[in-house]
């Protein structure tokens, strides 16, 4: 379309954290219409054929999601840090401009809007005719520009943490959710034995999980949620333990001139 792109990523190489991925069927639809969904599968892109719902213990079944959903697609799970460097990869493809290692230290709206840079030490600036602040729950983009920020009360929270050796159904995402407890918890796999796994509960039932200590804790609540003990009998922590608030935030309308 004519436009330069300028791409500001703070970080030179992407490490674990943990973040949602799992892709539901609408936005596997959204990367194929974006030309991104070849990058994801190149980048190990994995698609679960099944989704195991649970109430506790107990199955209610599997579901082909290819089948029962409108995009008539399969989800799609992934490793993030993969993931990201395919995307950015594919924004370069596409003629973009990305600077890595770049600090934004501010934002200011105008026409055109000006970003501040630092980068290697040394401060710029860079003008746009538009600015996308893509930097998260605590967005310093947001606060810059002035949107005010809404969040609901802070009654759940999702740990998550990745694993090697895992052995629930390869080809199966299992979603736990038990209201007797007040908890939940989820299995997305990725191929070959490796799962990102997530444990949910009530702010007021359970303290946060943290860390490598934890890792044991994470793997018993998840078995008395009702996870099969057998699935961790050799399941190995491959990433980091975190725990991260389960309100959600949001502006009323993400854009303004």
């Amino acid at each position: 379309l004519g436009c330069k792109v300028l791409v500001v990523e703070r970080e030179t190489q992407f490490k674990d954290r943990v973040r949602g991925e799992w892709l539901a069927p609408w936005g596997v639809a959204e990367a194929q219409e974006l030309g991104l969904y070849d990058a994801l599968v190149s980048a190990g892109g994995y698609q679960p054929a099944w989704n195991e719902n649970r109430m506790g213990p107990a199955s209610l079944g599997l579901r082909d999601l290819s089948t029962t959903t409108p995009q008539g697609l399969h989800a799609m799970t992934f490793y993030h840090p993969r993931a990201q460097e395919a995307v950015l990869e594919a924004a370069q493809r596409a003629g973009a401009e990305a600077r890595r290692g770049a600090r934004v230290t501010g934002v200011k709206t105008g026409a055109p809007a000006s970003v501040s840079l630092e980068v290697d030490g040394k401060t710029e600036t860079a003008s746009a005719r538009l600015v996308v602040g893509a930097d998260g729950r605590g967005s310093m983009v947001r606060k810059w520009a002035g949107f005010e920020s809404k969040q609901d009360a802070d009654q759940l929270w999702l740990a998550g943490v990745l694993f090697e050796g895992m052995a629930s159904p390869e080809g199966t995402s299992v979603l736990v959710f038990n209201p007797f407890q007040c908890r939940d918890a989820l299995i997305f796999p990725q191929g070959g034995g490796r799962a990102r796994c997530y444990f949910g509960a009530r702010t007021d039932t359970e303290p946060r999980l943290q860390g490598d200590k934890d890792v044991p804790r994470f793997i018993q609540l998840s078995i008395e949620a009702g996870l099969p003990a057998e699935y961790f009998a050799n399941a190995v922590a491959q990433g980091p333990l975190a725990t991260f608030p389960g309100a959600d935030s949001w502006v009323d309308h993400p854009y303004h001139d």
